[in-house]
């Protein structure tokens, strides 16, 4: 019971690598709040979580919308006195060169996933620091360290919130704050087959180029990506401070010969 007693929120937990650390963590003994901007999939995480004797509730919340943000963590504090974990989990992909970007699709990238980390852990930080401390977990990805074709305004957002991590991390850890980032590989989540449909005609052809990348020959799964999660959310991170932690089958720093 690795997060008894702590109350989680997680954001874009009602699929993918949210979904799997939801459950997790609510294995681990956590009262798990989930958020999803679609409330059929959040519910879905929630009965999963109950139905396996663990306590969950849903929030629906855009976490680009400072308003619908401010409400979710409002209701979280006044239905569970605090919050001592949160992970900004919530993000879209992004496929294109640079000149192949639209200013639309660019925004809305930017907007997701850089806004989607600024706002809740905005609202959160406060509740954090008067509680006397708290983890917040940021989502960036192994391509902040390295280069990969079209995939550039991914790649600038996650390199975004590896910065921000690094920074939160200097101004709050008075606070007695934990601020790290998890930098996943190619994770086999609905998330990289929509990328997947969206860049290559030969899909099947495509996952073997992904492996091959990647020093583990397969991709990983949320449940690998989950249990960083659950390391960082527990005390037995608690040296772990504006680090960055690899989940990435050996992308970053491994090359086959």
């Amino acid at each position: 019971m690795r997060l008894a007693d702590k109350v989680t929120l997680i954001t874009g937990a009602g699929s993918g690598i949210g979904q799997s650390s939801a459950y997790l963590f609510a294995s681990e003994g956590a009262y798990v709040i989930v958020n999803d901007i679609q409330p059929e999939k959040g519910e879905e995480t929630v009965a999963a979580i109950r139905a396996a004797g663990g306590k969950a509730i849903f929030l629906q919340a855009d976490v680009t919308d400072p308003a619908s943000v401010a409400r979710m963590v409002e209701q979280a504090i006044a239905q569970c006195g605090r919050i001592d974990v949160l992970f900004n989990n919530a993000g879209i992909s992004g496929v294109g060169a640079l000149h192949e970007v639209e200013p639309e699709q660019w925004e809305r990238v930017m907007t997701v996933n850089i806004r989607g980390v600024y706002l809740p852990s905005k609202y959160v930080l406060p509740h954090m620091m008067a509680q006397g401390g708290g983890s917040i977990i940021n989502m960036s990805s192994c391509i902040a360290e390295i280069g990969l074709a079209r995939r550039a305004s991914y790649a600038a957002t996650k390199g975004a919130v590896l910065a921000l991590t690094k920074s939160m991390q200097v101004d709050y850890a008075p606070y007695h704050i934990r601020v790290n980032a998890l930098l996943p590989g190619t994770i086999l989540t609905p998330f990289v087959e929509d990328y997947l449909r969206k860049s290559y005609t030969d899909q099947e052809a495509a996952v073997a180029s992904l492996k091959s990348r990647q020093l583990s020959n397969d991709l990983g799964r949320p449940e690998d990506v989950a249990k960083a999660a659950l390391f960082l959310a527990s005390d037995e991170s608690k040296f772990m401070m504006g680090s960055p932690l690899y989940i990435d089958g050996g992308v970053v720093f491994g090359k086959n010969a």
